[in-house]
């Protein structure tokens, strides 16, 4: 009997790795949720907006997604209704990615 405890403890502890990572595998086609999706955003500060092109200059600050450092750049927009959120001079939290080479801000928000 204490053989069998012993073999079956063995067996758990090999398949705790594989159990996590099957867990984790099957939620990675899920939508971010509020908490993962500000995670992933950065600071910034609105230094122009241009509604005609859907494009926005942001001051911001490192953005990890990208492994990007702080600077001064232009983004295309993903929404061009995001346009209508923002001023110049808004602190904003932003997300970001690389759309086919062109880093486009998918989602916005202005830090009150």
């Amino acid at each position: 009997m204490r053989k069998l405890t012993a073999i079956g403890f063995a067996i758990a502890i090999a398949t705790l790795p594989f159990t996590a990572s099957a867990s984790s595998d099957s939620h990675s086609d899920h939508h971010p949720t509020a908490s993962s999706t500000t995670s992933t955003m950065a600071d910034g500060e609105v230094r122009k907006v241009d509604k005609e092109a859907a494009k926005i200059t942001l001051r911001h600050g490192e953005i990890r997604t990208l492994e990007m450092p702080a600077m001064t750049m232009v983004f295309q927009v993903k929404d061009k209704g995001m346009l209508d959120t923002v001023k110049v001079g808004d602190k904003v939290r932003f997300s970001a990615e690389n759309a086919g080479g062109a880093l486009t801000i998918v989602a916005i928000e202005v830090v009150k």
